[in-house]
């Protein structure tokens, strides 16, 4: 089959953009490289993901097209292409010239004419054709055998629309009534304007009864109203924006489908490329020659799995490395020799699931030399991993022997189940991190990219994601190991580099005085867990709930109707259409009020309504997040609730918890208080010690001679430093 892709150039360039534009990667020259960064990642998913046999991409040219000829102010609303991107158009043209990937552009026309052109082409010369763009306009063009190839975003999966999916989502019965439907509604990013007073809702009832545009003026007797009143006096801008809103198909190119044929890149030129944008990963990800790695035969025996193996090496910069899977006692006791003679070693643990106190240890992994790794496996059968696991108590229990990890305090509670303790100096390179760029990511797989150019196995190409997702327990050993022993080798290949970092940003004394003890401490606090009195919270579930059943009768002969309080669309009608609060109210991006906490403080003198719905609000969310929430949170094994301390979100330094979060019940009304009294010692050789320091942000300010009226602050706790 032919597959042919067709990119909308600056489509995916603004994508990309501003994908990143809270977090903009900006290389070590000061240059913005987000849209470069965004597009290639997206060109490189779709070669090595979707195989096309044909490539293009379409870009607008400068200068008007023939759509401002018949309308001046088409697109005039947009605004001026940020510098960021400019910069970046030269970039992506080599790029997309070292992939050896033809470009289309028609003086005149837009890359949505372009393409539409080349996509009704090259279908009737029977391509499978894809329209990579997330813009709308293109579902119009959508066929049995043209789609849209719709990218990945802000987490969000790749989405192909075809025929059914254009349909479900514009609930139209044929992809070209999406012509008649912007038509009708119009197109504020083109600035296509429709027919006033008929939105999405609107024109797609009018699109569903007559058809399309012409099928409405056809029946126009048969509307009513204000309605029937704009279309009649707008029929000329809606035929305007009709003509406006519909992608041109016979565009005079230069090229035709079967030219468009996929070449093999110049690597010279994109290593060119990627190293003047300093994209490492994507560096390390071109071809590289086959190498051969001879693992050396144990000299006192078949301890692991030594084997000559040929691999491919998928960096550039990364050393021929050796992974062993560790089974069987004696291998197992071979490894512990070997690690109780060195001063340090990184360990890594794999489990079923992602709650380390609850879900099941599936494996080790080990590393104490750059590029080498053990794995060592756990059965399901409880008993008997608890065995293999007590093997390796000497190691933990060593008190001069320093354990690195990523993220260490996760597998300690995991080892903790099994009976093991970390004792002696430990490293965790993702708090080390923390430090270092507090307000950056700290995952491993960022800080593998960033510090050693190298691209982890993802997680999800184990295990998979979402509703198909499985357990780690299903992977088999060979695959498993390589991903374990990875993770393993690269924290301990950070370590030294995050080392020389706190060195120099003089923070190695916090991490190693506060932090890592901290971290001990918090392993304990988490073990330990609180005990909540489920029996009290049940109670007052019951009075909580009758007030909210109060409010709301109170709410509603207010308002003069009953509606669903809960409901912004509703309450947004009651408030504003109704009741008149504000005449400058703000909708919503789906055209409704908005009536967030904000807004309704802003109304508080205008109406006793509105103090009600507030209250109303705050006793739902203490009914729902903590009343209802915390007694499904007790471990039932331990009859306890164990949150988890996070040294590393916060970027003022503070601590933070959740699941649940048990820096936020509230303290300052009888309802909060009466949440606090559900938390409750162990047992009678316990109780709760209360403790806090004053605000030191006061005390710098005061000392400062800084005479500014401190903000209200929204807890009682500080913001700042532990």
């Amino acid at each position: 089959m032919k597959k042919l892709f067709l990119i909308d150039a600056y489509a995916l360039i603004y994508r990309s953009y501003f994908a990143f534009i809270n977090n903009p990667r900006v290389n070590s020259k000061g240059m913005n490289t987000s849209a470069v960064f965004g597009f290639v990642n997206t060109l490189e998913q779709i070669l090595r993901l979707e195989q096309p046999t044909h490539l293009a991409v379409a870009f607008d040219l400068h200068g008007p097209t023939f759509r401002h000829e018949l309308f001046d102010a088409y697109k005039a609303t947009r605004e001026a292409m940020p510098e960021a991107i400019r910069i970046a158009i030269p970039y992506i043209r080599r790029m997309i010239d070292a992939y050896r990937i033809p470009t289309l552009e028609c003086i005149g026309y837009e890359a949505d004419d372009v393409i539409g052109t080349m996509a009704k082409t090259a279908e009737r010369e029977e391509f499978k054709v894809f329209m990579v763009t997330p813009d709308k306009d293109y579902a119009q063009l959508v066929s049995p055998n043209i789609f849209m190839y719709k990218p990945k975003r802000m987490g969000n999966e790749m989405e192909v629309w075809g025929v059914e999916q254009v349909c479900e989502n514009f609930q139209i019965s044929r992809p070209e009534q999406v012509i008649d439907l912007l038509g009708l509604m119009g197109d504020s990013s083109d600035n296509i304007p429709g027919c006033p007073g008929i939105g999405p809702k609107g024109a797609t009832q009018l699109i569903a009864q007559f058809g399309g545009i012409d099928g409405v003026y056809a029946a126009i007797d048969q509307l009513k109203g204000k309605q029937q009143e704009s279309l009649i006096n707008f029929e000329e801008q809606v035929r305007l924006s009709r003509k406006l809103a519909e992608i041109i198909l016979d565009v005079p190119l230069n090229h035709q489908p079967e030219e468009l044929v996929r070449q093999e890149p110049d690597h010279q030129l994109l290593n060119e490329l990627f190293s003047e944008l300093e994209f490492r990963n994507m560096l390390s990800k071109l071809p590289k020659a086959e190498v051969v790695v001879q693992k050396p035969v144990n000299p006192q025996g078949s301890l692991f799995d030594f084997a000559e193996e040929s691999i491919t090496a998928p960096f550039s910069n990364l050393e021929q490395h050796t992974y062993h899977l560790v089974e069987g006692e004696e291998a197992r006791a071979h490894l512990i020799g070997e690690l109780l003679k060195q001063k340090e070693f990184c360990f890594d643990t794999e489990t079923t699931g992602l709650d380390p106190l609850m879900d099941q240890l599936v494996g080790i992994s080990i590393s104490f030399k750059k590029g080498e790794a053990y794995y060592i496996p756990v059965p399901s059968n409880q008993k008997e991993a608890r065995q293999i696991v007590a093997e390796f108590k000497p190691l933990f229990d060593s008190e001069t022997i320093t354990k690195v990890g990523q993220n260490i305090k996760f597998d300690a509670l995991v080892l903790s189940g099994y009976g093991l303790k970390l004792h002696g100096p430990i490293f965790d390179t993702m708090v080390a991190h923390y430090l270092i760029q507090p307000e950056l990511r700290h995952n491993l797989d960022f800080l593998s990219e960033i510090y050693l150019g190298y691209k982890k196995i993802a997680t999800s190409e184990l295990i998979g994601s979402g509703k198909n997702q499985t357990s780690m327990r299903s992977v088999d050993l060979q695959t498993i190991k390589e991903y374990a022993c990875e993770d393993a080798d690269f924290t301990l290949q950070l370590k030294p580099l995050l080392e020389k970092e706190l060195i120099d940003g003089n923070v190695t004394k916090l991490f190693e005085e506060v932090e890592m003890p901290l971290l001990k401490v918090l392993i304990e606090m988490e073990l330990s867990g609180m005990k909540i009195d489920v029996k009290a919270l049940d109670q007052y579930a019951v009075i909580l709930r009758e007030q909210i059943i109060q409010l709301e009768l109170e709410i509603t002969e207010m308002a003069g109707e009953s509606f669903n309080i809960s409901s912004p669309k509703q309450l947004g009608h009651i408030l504003f259409d109704k009741l008149l609060l504000d005449p400058k109210a703000k909708k919503t991006k789906t055209k409704q009020y908005s009536t967030n906490e904000e807004v309704l403080t802003t109304l508080l003198d205008r109406h006793p309504i509105i103090a009600k719905i507030l209250d109303h609000r705050g006793l739902k969310k203490l009914l729902s997040t903590y009343v209802e929430s915390l007694p499904k949170l007790i471990n039932p094994k331990t009859g306890r609730i164990h949150t988890s301390y996070n040294q590393t979100v916060a970027v003022t330094g503070r601590l933070s918890s959740n699941n649940p979060n048990l820096q936020n019940i509230p303290i300052r009304d009888e309802n909060g208080r009466e949440i606090r009294k559900a938390f409750v010692p162990r047992d009678s050789d316990h109780l709760f010690l209360s403790a806090d320091y004053s605000q030191i942000e006061l005390r710098i300010m005061a000392a400062g001679r800084i005479f500014t009226r401190p903000r209200q602050p929204k807890s009682t706790t500080s913001r700042w430093g532990r």
